[in-house]
Order: structure tokens, then sequence, then C-alpha cells
């Protein structure tokens, strides 16, 4: 909430706003800030608050405090005044549980002029609504409207600023929905107000209701964008997600890792693995991603899905380096024997055996194969054998060993 910083503005502020009132004011009657009359001060009190005043526009605030301090109000409509002028004061000071005492006596008095009681009221809303004191700067608020027959954007927004932060989100969603039915052009502090009650509330889907406006009426707002691809993720519609993540990357406003990485995933998820890989690959290497075992796992897993083995072998392997993980060994020896790289994938499943894996035949399985194509079948036995003692890998370990056993008799090799 933007600070009171002169009460030059504060009156300002009533001319302002006496103008605007004076061209939306009801027809029908008269309004209340049109009835109530200006009038002057009286003479004692006049005095003070001329010198005070004066005080003020040479820039000592302390002294035209003081000078008001002794005014001598004779009447209600003296102290009112007096007591408006210092709520200003001691705001502009930065002393705002001052100000807001003396500005609620001269609200609460209800005898200034018409633009002045509005202006005081408005400031005194403010103010509280600056100190977080919510509930009470609420009904200030809707009196402010009812004194000038103004319905408001600006301050249902400020009310909805309240009910926001008293967590009354189904008073956030009236007032939101109130304020954007005045507003002249689109009020995006509304929109947010409403999307804020509907996550809090989990509604989930009315959220996404909420973006679809908001998007484009905004749509140079790179975190609505991020948004909305957020919420069809949560509502589980992958498709209009992946379609608002991709549109949003194309104009360049998907600019963290978890975005990015975001993206890709869904990209896999529907069928495009290779671009996901791509796009990954793409931001890791100009350091927006992280290169650290987590991602290099990720980009190695985009890689295999789109059977890219080559570059799949390269990045499992390249975080097993970096962590030292048996499994991430075993998944590079893997894709080299699926690439038929048997030389090259042998000694990544020793090293993935070296670092320990949870089901160790799953390794020596890899071996037995391996060696196997090599036409190496002594150790594709030795291998096979091993293989059988894990129970994970032990009815497949031995549906090889015979086959292993007869291409050795055949090639005349002792096991």
């Amino acid at each position: 909430m933007r600070k009171v910083t002169s009460i030059a503005t504060a009156l300002l502020l009533s001319v302002c706003t006496s103008a605007m009132l004076s061209s939306s004011a009801l027809a029908a009657e008269k309004c209340e800030i049109d009835k109530r009359q200006s009038r002057a001060v009286g003479e004692s009190a006049a005095k003070k608050v001329q010198k005070s005043f004066e005080a003020y526009t040479e820039g000592n605030l302390d002294q035209a405090i003081s000078i008001l301090l002794e005014a001598n109000a004779k009447n209600d409509f003296d102290k009112a005044y007096v007591d408006r002028m210092l709520g200003n004061f001691y705001a502009e000071k930065g002393q705002m549980g001052t100000a807001i005492k003396y500005l609620k006596t001269a609200v609460d008095a209800d005898i200034l002029g018409g633009t002045d009681h509005a202006a005081t009221m408005r400031l005194y809303a403010d103010l509280l609504l600056q100190e977080k004191k919510f509930k009470e700067a609420i009904p200030y608020y809707y009196k402010w409207m009812d004194f000038t027959c103004k319905a408001d954007a600006q301050m249902y927004r400020r009310i909805g600023i309240a009910y926001t932060e008293l967590k009354d989100w189904n008073k956030v969603l009236q007032v939101a929905d109130k304020g954007l039915s005045l507003a002249e052009t689109p009020d995006k502090g509304l929109y947010q107000m409403k999307l804020t009650a509907y996550f809090n509330q989990k509604k989930y889907k009315d959220a996404v209701k909420v973006l679809e406006v908001m998007v484009p009426l905004f749509q140079d707002d790179k975190r609505l964008w991020v948004q909305l691809a957020q919420f069809y993720l949560m509502t589980e519609d992958y498709d209009k997600s992946l379609a608002t993540y991709d549109l949003a990357y194309k104009n360049g406003f998907l600019e963290t890792d978890g975005n990015i990485t975001r993206l890709a995933q869904l990209l896999a998820q529907k069928g495009s693995p290779y671009k996901a890989a791509t796009i990954f690959e793409k931001h890791m290497k100009s350091g927006l991603i992280a290169e650290n075992e987590k991602s290099l796992s990720t980009l190695a897993g985009f890689y295999h899905n789109a059977k890219e083995l080559k570059e799949a072998a390269n990045y499992y392997g390249k975080a097993a380096a970096i962590s030292g993980k048996g499994d991430l060994f075993l998944k590079q020896g893997r894709i080299l024997a699926l690439d038929q790289k048997f030389n090259d994938a042998i000694p990544v499943l020793k090293k993935a055996l070296d670092a320990g894996i949870d089901n160790p035949g799953e390794a020596q399985f890899e071996l037995a194969l391996a060696y196997l194509s090599l036409k190496k079948y002594k150790s594709a036995y030795n291998r096979a054998v091993l293989a059988a003692n894990d129970k994970k890998t032990e009815r497949s370990a031995r549906s090889y060993i015979s086959y292993i056993k007869e291409k050795a008799r055949i090639h005349n090799v002792t096991l």
C-alpha cells in the first residue's frame, strides 16, 4: 500500500475525488457528499491552522504538528478539522498509529464538509489496510462508497485485499466479481484475487477458467502462461498443459529449469521424447539446467525413450561418473549392449558390479549375453552361472546355461 506522503497530496485527492464523484453520483437524488456543505473553522482555530500550514509548506513538519496541537478547537467541527490535518501530518511523518487515532476521531465526528469527509474516510481506510487492520478497514471502504454514491472498482480491490489477508475466500470472490463488473478496463489484480481464492479452496477447475480469461487479456505476462499450464496439470488435462507450455516456450516465456523440465517431461509422455531430449539438452548446455546426476539421468532417459542409444548411453555414463552409482552404470551397459557395442558394454557392466547394485545377477546376466554375442562361451557360461545365483535372474540365466553349453560344444570350447 503506497504511503501518504503529504497533506497537499491528500488535499489534492479531495479535489480530484470531488470532481470524479460529481459525474457519477446517482441522478435520482442528491448524494450525501453533495449535501454536506463546506464551512470554515472558527477564528481561534483558523489562526493555528494557517500558521501550521505555513510551517508545513516551508518544510517544518514537526513545527506544523506542534502548532496544531496547541489549537484551541471551540466546537466539534473545528476539532474534526484539526484532527484531520494532524492525521495527515502524522501519516507523512510515518507515525501511522498516531495518524490513525486522529483520523478516526475526524471520521467518526461525521461533520466535515463533503469532500473533506470523503477524503479523510478514504485515507483512514487506506492506513488501516496498510497497518494490517483488515477487519477495521473494510467497513470504511463501504462507508466511503455509500457517502460518495460511487461504486468504485479500486475500492473493491482494497476490500478484496483485506478479505484475502483474512482468508475469507467466499468474500474475496464476491468482491472481486463486483469490482470486475465496475472496472472500465480489465483489472489484473482483481482477477488474481479470484485465482488465489479458488486455489486456496482447491477449486482448480474454476481457477483454470479464470486463467483462461486472464491469459488472452494479459498476453505478455509470462507468469500467467506458466500458471495456466500448471493448473492444467493439476486438473490432469495433459494435452492442454503441453500445448500451453509449448506455446509459452515458443514465445520465450519459460525461464526456469523447472518449467523447461516440465515441458520436456510432457513431450516425452505424449510421444515426443526426441524433442524433449533436444530441448532439455539445449538448456542444460546453456547453463539454465544444472548439469548434475539428476539432469544427466533425465536427459539419458529422454534419449533412451527416443531410441537414440548412443546419446542415452553417453549421458547415463556421465551421470554414473558423477555419482558412482551402480544402477546408472548398469543402465549404460545395457544400452551399449542393446546397441551391439559389446566390447564397450563389458567394462561398464563390471563397473556396475564394483559400485554395487541391489541385484548383481542383472549385471551378470547382461555380461553373459554380451560374452555370448562375442562368442566367448567360457566367460558367458561363468557369468550365467553367477546370474543364476540371484533370484531375480535365476530363471532367465538357467534357460541360457544349456544354450551356452551347446554352443561351446559345437565350437569345441571347454567350459
